[in-house]
């Protein structure tokens, strides 16, 4: 994105600092609390509450109800698949059934389609490796034998709980 497309929103102060806080605090949880490392998480942080500003405009919400819901039926499933595709590693004959599969995604290419890949991937079991603008998505998955269709449906049913109405439709 270039300097010259990058929307000019005014936010208000105490979202830019709320924002600039947030972004400190997860540097400051990750890398530590040590004198010398605080100038780089200041200037990490300013980065990033920059950045944030072009690519989830200040006026965006999220339903925080979807995003409870979402995280809540994501954590145990990725637990499960987690354990599965262990327990196959470990077996002494793995069954897989390894391939391809096609989805066709009701998401508006942009940013929901693109956070919706990034979730997806994140799933042990599945990795999406072409997405589309069209909403045509190409799936890796280690087991095409499972409801992989079905599955993913439901994640992206999940997944559009949590954008307002307006993200849905681009």
């Amino acid at each position: 994105m270039s300097p010259s497309t990058i929307p000019r929103l005014r936010p208000s102060r105490s979202a830019l600092l709320l924002r600039a806080l947030g972004f400190l605090a997860l540097w400051l949880a990750l890398i530590g609390t040590a004198a010398n490392d605080w100038p780089f998480g200041l200037l990490a942080a300013a980065a990033a509450t920059w950045a944030s500003l072009a690519l989830w405009p200040p006026d965006s919400r999220l339903s925080l109800p979807g995003l409870a819901r979402f995280v809540l039926r994501f954590l145990p499933q990725a637990v499960v698949a987690g354990v599965d595709i262990a327990r196959r590693a470990m077996a002494p004959r793995i069954a897989l059934n390894p391939g391809l599969v096609d989805y066709q995604t009701t998401l508006p290419a942009g940013l929901a389609q693109g956070a919706m890949c990034a979730v997806m991937s994140l799933q042990p079991g599945k990795l999406p490796i072409s997405c589309q603008a069209s909403g045509a998505m190409l799936i890796h998955c280690l087991d095409t034998e499972t409801q992989v269709g079905a599955e993913l449906a439901a994640d992206e049913a999940a997944f559009l709980r949590i954008l307002p109405e307006r993200g849905r439709h681009g």
